[in-house]
């Protein structure tokens, strides 16, 4: 019996030649043209189809392509899956398939002792060991005694398979990764018709390509049935899950189809106004699927362009949406201080990514925060949302577009790296739970005078939006623009009283957005340290929790979704406990938060390695803190 990777103890029951397991981290590793996301994606398909909770980690290179065999060109995809509900990918993988010598030297040092470690032993030469390092080939020394090694010819097994294909050596070797997912489907019990049906489908126009990846995967299947180096296999049984329809979704996804539920919910059209950049092209990639839903996707010269486009579609009575990574709200902010003077309703993503400037295009990170609560000139504020999850982007995208829409602003949503690429199981909510988003637009006269005009800013005494009225309603011409307006009309205004006047408006409509209170998860009800997280520090922190609690201590977790405002009752949460941990992937900007506006000394736990945390280095700094307030 050992401790589980998201802190619940992970056991095994061994029958004749299978061991039960309640959960198995595999990681996938290779050169960048092996198909390590492929196959790491259909691996995890087949779990979600069996009913397993899981949770993914994709990670490949910035590079188009890197050069062949090195390490910078190493793409690894890791899946934990389970028999009970988990919360991350997993800190280090229980079973790691390398493809060739830098795949291996790149991860080699997350695998623990006594893991299991496949190898494809054909890449293994001389010229790919001096590549990356390698003095000797250590499958034949004693450097990897520490782990349960199982070295497989898998490009020569391929090719061997699809002798009597017709395919050239280089197109059957390019087969290998199905080989590497037929061997791990068999020793997991996988399911194989849904794989052999994808592969069919995904080639269809190229069907002796097809019919080779079949033929490449069942002989991956066939060699662990026939092989004697694989004496056992494990079985993990499905989870049980609370009662409903899932499917495995991703973080962009899953925004995607959180954008589309709003437009139906609302009934607006959508335009999403945008720029290509990675992380968060997905998010246009899935859109673009959905024109059947009054979803428009543009695909702009550049990141303004993208975000203009979608603030006159507001302006005219769409819903606009641009999506983008940190670099391009830089290029935005212009046009989100005019969404913030204009007052329409605009759903800004951005699914932030290592930086400054380009970066680390690929890895993950939590440091927009400040750009987005104060990256535009003047006082500019705006509502930040932020999911916790990829499952949970679903929600977010709703609600974030709910506050646009209520309160007539641009609206923040903060997902990041980790939470676009990964995946997790979503329960598919019922149409009839989901919110109503009606709007109602301006149809008559509103002045006050009774001059029988339209006055754009007068504003609803409860949410202070102002009137929203589709152009060419007749009776209802008006001007907006980025130049300050007088109070009520609307027209141009230079006056000093009226520009503080609706400063002080426009904070207090942001400040007055209804939120729900924040929920504090104390099992024990006797903690008294707090761990606060918010985006995708939620899983990491929340294992790191249990294990703390594993251990006979009291801890309690809490995590924002609202990043503004804040819930009302967040001061008095801090307040109540004697210490406050909050983790974040920067340097510590929702802490100087946090310390600005409620004087608390929170003790803020930093990480921009391009990673997500792991439970156990949360784990290690929780019970410090811990222990020191028990002392």
């Amino acid at each position: 019996m050992s401790t589980g990777l998201d802190g619940d103890v992970a056991g095994s029951a061994r029958g004749a030649g299978i061991t039960k397991l309640d959960r198995v981290v595999i990681r996938f590793a290779g050169d960048s043209g092996d198909g390590m996301q492929l196959t790491g994606d259909r691996f995890t398909s087949e779990a979600a189809a069996f009913g397993n909770d899981l949770s993914t980690m994709p990670n490949f290179p910035a590079e188009i392509r890197a050069p062949q065999g090195t390490i910078p060109g190493v793409s690894s995809f890791q899946v934990h899956f389970a028999d009970y509900d988990i919360l991350t990918p997993g800190d280090r993988p229980d079973v790691l398939v390398a493809m060739n010598p830098a795949a291996l030297k790149a991860n080699i040092a997350d695998l623990p002792a006594g893991g299991t470690l496949i190898v494809n032993t054909d890449e293994f030469v001389k010229r790919n060991l001096t590549k990356v390092g390698y003095d000797a080939n250590p499958l034949e020394d004693d450097s990897l005694a520490a782990y349960q090694v199982h070295q497989v010819a898998m490009a020569t097994i391929t090719q061997g398979a699809l002798a009597e294909t017709g395919l050239g050596k280089k197109d059957a070797e390019r087969c290998k990764n199905m080989f590497a997912l037929g061997l791990l489907s068999w020793m997991y019990h996988r399911p194989t018709e849904g794989t052999e049906q994808f592969l069919r489908e995904k080639f269809a126009k190229k069907p002796d390509i097809a019919e080779a990846n079949v033929l490449a995967f069942r002989a991956g299947y066939y060699y662990g049935e026939t092989t004697e180096s694989f004496a056992t296999t494990y079985q993990v049984a499905p989870a049980k899950l609370s009662p409903g329809t899932y499917r495995q979704i991703t973080g962009n996804t899953a925004l995607a189809y959180g954008i589309v539920a709003a437009s139906q919910q609302s009934g607006l059209p959508v335009l999403l106004g945008t720029y290509p950049i990675t992380p968060a092209s997905d998010i246009l990639h899935e859109l673009s699927k959905h024109k059947q839903f009054g979803i428009t996707t543009f695909q702009a010269e550049d990141e303004i362009a993208g975000i203009c486009a979608a603030l006159g579609a507001s302006y005219g009575g769409a819903l606009g949406v641009t999506s983008t990574s940190g670099p391009g709200v830089a290029l935005k902010s212009e046009a989100i201080g005019l969404g913030v003077m204009t007052e329409l309703p605009l759903l800004v993503i951005d699914v932030q990514r290592g930086g400054p400037s380009t970066g680390l295009p690929t890895k993950t990170e939590q440091a927009d925060l400040l750009q987005a609560m104060f990256g535009r000139n003047g006082e500019s504020p705006v509502p930040i949302v932020a999911p916790q999850s990829p499952a949970d982007c679903f929600a977010a995208a709703v609600e974030a577009t709910h506050i646009a829409l209520k309160y007539r602003t641009p609206v923040m949503l903060l997902s990041d790296g980790a939470i676009a690429n990964g995946s997790e199981p979503w329960l598919v909510p019922e149409v009839g739970d989901l919110a109503d988003l009606g709007v109602e637009f301006a149809t008559e006269p509103n002045a006050p005078d009774g001059s029988g005009e339209f006055w754009p800013y007068l504003r609803d005494p409860e949410t202070l939006a102002r009137a929203w009225a589709i152009p060419g309603t007749a009776g209802l011409q008006h001007r907006i623009g980025g130049l300050e307006k007088a109070d009520g009309t609307g027209n141009i205004s230079y006056d000093p009283d009226n520009h503080d006047r609706m400063t002080r408006i426009r904070q207090a409509k942001i400040d007055g957005i209804e939120v729900p209170d924040l929920r504090v998860d104390d099992p024990s009800g006797k903690a008294r340290v707090l761990v606060l997280g918010w985006g995708s520090s939620y899983g990491p922190i929340g294992a790191a929790c249990r294990r703390v609690r594993k251990q006979g201590h009291a801890i309690a977790q809490a995590h924002l979704r609202n990043l503004n405002p804040f819930p009302k009752n967040l001061g008095e949460v801090l307040k109540s406990y004697d210490k406050v941990v909050v983790p974040e992937m920067n340097l510590g900007q929702l802490a100087l938060l946090l310390r600005g506006k409620y004087l608390v000394d929170v003790i803020s736990h930093t990480k921009v390695a391009g990673l997500p945390f792991m439970a156990e280095e949360l784990q290690d700094v929780l019970t410090g803190v811990v222990k020191g307030v028990d002392a």
